[in-house]
């Protein structure tokens, strides 16, 4: 059963408890990310992230992590770029020490000069590793050709030399501008007593004080540009997008549609044509990410240098056709795959706590998988064809290939180079 409450702070808390599992799922969401990081302090909410777990005034980094096993649970947290999450899975008899454990991380951690050097050292190795992926770190740069060094375009996790210059006064003054109550919001799911949990809140983050200044919002525009990011890989990773929706849209559940069509699971076309028919990738598929103001359409594609252009020209053709050749049967697939899908994540206590608190974070309110189901059904063919008509007609491509190619390899014979 869902329900809304509100601390005596005026924090929100979610709820969505059921007797019918035996764990629960709590999260704190704080609504701030990379996009609100001035580019001198580009990746500190991640590192802020880790220092979280480095000690309270009742427990060491050590006590923390052995608490955590202990208790048989999942301790975790999680920035990205609109929100970072804190969050605990626990089984249902330990509810109550898990949320005294995850309070006192989030309200009291201490943030130990002594660590924050070595944490560094830790985070950007995690650099090191994204950037070592070639698969992944094609997004990040992507990301920047396409929305610019700013705002949504930077890096969750920032720079080697960005990272080096974080301070301990920077994270105490991150925290303070904010980590406040208007920031928060608390969401749980699963077996969970509601009047000692909300009991217990109160007396935590419910007495929080804290508040801060108005986050200073950057517009983010899409360019259309081309980008190609030379480099000695064994394959080239080609990432191709138009600009897509923001998170509250109307047509957000035809874009899902629409999404699922292109290039979402074994029968989308993207996967059907390019890897089943001709042979060109392991890897390709589409993918629609949503944020405050804005969004962006991406297919990604690994391929050998040699079928970089070939690759590129069928997404668009797949792309751009989209509009006047979806058939009833395609819609109707589509419909059960993101039902399924809907359902089946669903009954995770964990994706349930996430579920809800995005709702309350990009639409203020909640909607309940029936309402959801009958919106995704209510979807038409002409809804379809239409979103994708606009999508085309008003945007246009940008694209980012990172590997071992070079723009006079491509130029002749890739359509959006021509």
């Amino acid at each position: 059963m869902y329900s809304k409450s509100t601390l005596n702070n005026n924090i929100p808390v979610l709820m969505e408890t059921t007797s019918e599992v035996h764990s629960a799922c709590i999260g704190i969401w704080v609504k701030t990310g990379s996009r609100y990081e001035t580019a001198e302090k580009n990746g500190i909410f991640h590192f802020l992230e880790h220092m979280f777990f480095k000690g309270t005034q009742k427990r060491t980094a050590s006590d923390i992590a052995i608490e955590t096993d202990y208790l048989g649970s999942e301790l975790n947290a999680f920035t990205s770029t609109e929100y970072t999450l804190f969050y605990i899975k626990v089984l249902d008899e330990h509810v109550e020490t898990a949320l005294e454990l995850l309070t006192d991380i989030f309200l009291n951690s201490l943030f130990p000069e002594g660590d924050i050097e070595k944490e560094k050292n830790i985070v950007k190795e995690e650099l090191k590793m994204v950037e070592d992926n070639p698969a992944d770190y094609v997004h990040d740069l992507f990301g920047k050709n396409i929305w610019g060094d700013r705002g949504i375009g930077q890096s969750i996790l920032g720079s080697t030399k960005t990272i080096d210059a974080f301070t301990r006064d920077d994270l105490l003054d991150h925290v303070k501008r904010f980590y406040g109550t208007e920031n928060i919001i608390i969401s749980c799911s699963g077996n969970i007593n509601k009047e000692h949990f909300l009991d217990y809140l109160n007396s935590t983050l419910g007495s929080l004080k804290r508040t801060g200044p108005a986050k200073k919002e950057i517009f983010p525009e899409f360019n259309s540009a081309f980008n190609i990011v030379t480099k000695d890989l064994s394959e080239s990773h080609v990432s191709i997008g138009l600009k897509g929706l923001s998170y509250a849209d109307e047509d957000r559940y035809s874009m899902h549609l629409l999404n699922t069509i292109l290039g979402a699971g074994f029968s989308s076309r993207l996967f059907q044509n390019i890897r089943e028919q001709r042979g060109l990738v392991y890897s390709v598929y589409s993918y629609h990410v949503s944020y405050f103001d804005t969004g962006l359409w991406g297919v990604y594609a690994g391929t050998d240098r040699k079928n970089v252009s070939e690759v590129v020209n069928v997404i668009v053709d797949e792309i751009e056709n989209l509009s006047g050749t979806v058939t009833e049967d395609e819609l109707q697939r589509a419909k059960n795959q993101l039902k399924g899908n809907l359902i089946l994540a669903l009954e995770s206590t964990s994706n349930k706590m996430t579920n809800i608190a995005k709702q309350e974070i990009y639409y203020g309110k909640y909607f309940t998988p029936k309402e959801i189901i009958q919106m995704v059904d209510s979807i038409t063919l002409a809804n379809i064809q239409a979103l994708a008509n606009r999508l085309v007609s008003e945007n246009s491509f940008a694209m980012t290939v990172y590997g071992p190619v070079k723009e006079k390899d491509i130029k002749g014979s890739c359509r959006l180079l021509q």
